[in-house]
């Protein structure tokens, strides 16, 4: 299938500090990818789905699910998370309780380093999100503070050689890089 991708993608990109037991990740900044894929080009969020498993697996992502976002405040400290809107439109805490609010829609692409809490705060539509993780990285789900040795851990998981919209360039390289 071919991807429909807009043209230039526009990213934001925040850095988040510790907030209560989520240490978010004071080196890497969340990336939030607007309008990746065009949801009103594509038909159904099945095509949406597809084409985000291919462009993420394509740039070395591979996806691992496909499901909503937890209600819940969490963060994973093994992995780092790259979340694609196949449907829907949410709006999800980043950083942890009383955390910065983002809204998602269908398109969009979140990049979240490891120890970024996020939670679904509400959605419209039924919510279908791809997941994916650099190779050889497996996500874990943490509601609690890292002992100091998993911060630890955290802290020197490899660094993904490439950006999952935009592969060997894009806003992953360009501000990951300068951060580390």
């Amino acid at each position: 299938m071919q991807a429909h991708t807009r043209g230039a993608v526009h990213a934001d990109v925040f850095r988040l500090g510790p907030r209560d037991w989520v240490p978010n990740n004071a080196h890497l900044p969340v990336i939030l990818y607007r309008d990746v894929l065009d949801a009103n080009s594509m038909g159904d969020s099945d095509s949406l789905a597809e084409t985000f498993e291919a462009m993420l697996g394509r740039n070395g992502w591979p996806p691992k699910w496909r499901n909503g976002i937890f209600d819940y405040h969490h963060f994973h400290s093994s992995a780092l998370e790259v979340l694609g809107i196949a449907a829907g439109a949410a709006d999800v805490i980043v950083g942890g309780p009383g955390g910065r609010v983002v809204h998602l829609e269908a398109g969009d692409v979140l990049l979240l380093p490891a120890g970024t809490g996020h939670c679904l705060e509400s959605s419209s539509g039924p919510l279908e999100v791809v997941g994916a993780y650099p190779p050889g990285q497996q996500w874990d789900i943490r509601r609690e503070a890292l002992t100091e040795t998993e911060r630890a851990a955290m802290e020197v998981l490899p660094f993904p050689n490439s950006d999952p919209v935009r592969g060997g360039q894009g806003p992953l390289l360009q501000n990951w890089s300068k951060a580390a």
